[in-house]
């Protein structure tokens, strides 16, 4: 075996941990930074090698030991190894990391993380996958095999009654999708088929069920094809194939820290970019004199529209950022800018850019891309004035951030 003993210097993003040996990097899963271990050269290439961890010769005083039995083969967890003070601040490091090795950012304050009051089953929402003998689990740590699972301490009980109670006889299901609504108590079993024949289905729990066929629509067979879940006071119907923040109690302070940084006055127009079913726009909605929601998803932009009903200030746009973009002629005072974990296109940052809003608020799950974005954003006047980071997903290396740009802010 090809083992090295190296020291722990730090955490990438990614969620692995970094040592050197001979000037040459190498990321090591389960590792902690200021730990001596011995590794095995698993991956080697030209710039950086991957490594199993064998042993710790010195533990970290962080480390802890994981909750979960599926520890270490399930891969919907990676840092369950890692006390949850720690996690917090090893999120802001591969924060600030990201800002200055990409945006070339070194100085913006980066806050402290908003940690989760409890870092446990905090999960609405969870996609199963099948393995050979149809048992559900989650996609292992080798990207391609299934570990079923008989324990999941990040999913929140109303999803773990549904997997415990689930018996589903079905040949052509491919995914199952769990979903809950923490404050309402709502439940909803999602299946994804290849087909488009509904399965037979048993659980011993009231949920309602939605069938998603081969081509992608939504069939409801049971109950409702939505959960209703609140925000704060706000009511959100949130339907199977919409996208919604996974940990609630979260997305409340993350809904606050957007408000904060917004710190709208009345009379602005805000644009509310990737606008989902409209959990972030729709909150401020009274607050300013226009709210110009944009998203591409039919199912979302149905729900922002239901969830938007009385609100007369309120504007649905349906189409691509993109595309809808260069048909805005208002002229925009804040901006929300929420895209998918890839982030957002140089098409969509240029179309921004031509727009001139003094403020744009970024909400992002991805610090590269989240980075990368800035840098594109500098180029048309946006300086970043600081980034707030939002634990949404405890025990997992993910963060979500939220950066106050401002144009011509000095």
């Amino acid at each position: 075996m090809n083992e090295l003993q190296v020291h722990v210097s730090g955490m990438a993003h990614g969620g692995d941990a970094l040592a050197r040996h001979e000037g040459k990097v190498i990321f090591v899963p389960y590792a902690l930074p200021g730990e001596e271990v011995v590794v095995e050269l698993a991956e080697e290439r030209a710039s950086y090698s991957r490594a199993r961890l064998v042993e710790v010769l010195s533990p970290s005083p962080d480390r802890v030991e994981p909750r979960c039995r599926h520890y270490g083969t399930c891969g919907g967890c990676q840092w369950q190894h890692i006390s949850y003070e720690r996690q917090s601040a090893l999120k802001e490091e591969v924060l600030r990391s990201q800002l200055k090795r990409i945006a070339h950012l070194p100085n913006v304050p980066v806050r402290h993380t908003l940690a989760a009051s409890d870092p446990w089953c905090y999960r609405n929402h969870v996609q199963l996958h099948l393995d050979d003998e149809g048992r559900m689990g989650f996609m292992g740590t080798d990207g391609s095999s299934v570990v079923p699972i008989t324990e999941c301490h990040i999913m929140h009980t109303l999803l773990w009654d549904v997997f415990a109670g689930l018996e589903i006889d079905f040949p052509e299901l491919e995914r199952v999708s769990l979903r809950a609504g923490i404050a309402t108590g709502q439940q909803l079993v999602v299946l994804e088929s290849a087909g488009s024949q509904a399965p037979a289905i048993e659980v011993d729990v009231p949920v309602s069920c939605v069938l998603s066929l081969g081509d992608g629509t939504p069939v409801t067979y049971v109950g409702n094809g939505y959960v209703t879940e609140k925000i704060g006071s706000r009511s959100l119907r949130v339907s199977a194939t919409s996208f919604f923040q996974a940990n609630t109690s979260q997305t409340e302070r993350l809904v606050r820290t957007v408000e904060e940084y917004l710190d709208p006055q009345g009379h602005e127009c805000l644009l509310d970019l990737y606008c989902g079913v409209g959990t972030l726009g729709l909150a401020l909605a009274d607050r300013v004199a226009e709210v110009i929601g944009v998203e591409s998803n039919e199912a979302a932009m149905e729900d922002a529209d239901f969830n938007a009903e009385g609100m007369t200030n309120v504007t649905l746009l349906e189409g691509s950022v993109e595309q809808v973009l260069p048909s805005i002629e208002q002229s925009i005072d804040l901006v929300i800018l929420d895209p998918p974990r890839q982030g957002a296109s140089k098409r969509c940052l240029d179309a921004l850019g031509t727009l001139s809003a003094p403020r744009v608020i970024y909400v992002s799950c991805d610090p590269a891309t989240l980075a990368r974005d800035v840098g594109r954003l500098g180029q048309s006047g946006y300086q970043l004035v600081e980034v707030q980071p939002v634990d949404m997903f405890p025990q997992t290396y993910h963060v979500e951030a939220v950066a106050l740009l401002q144009l011509g802010s000095s």
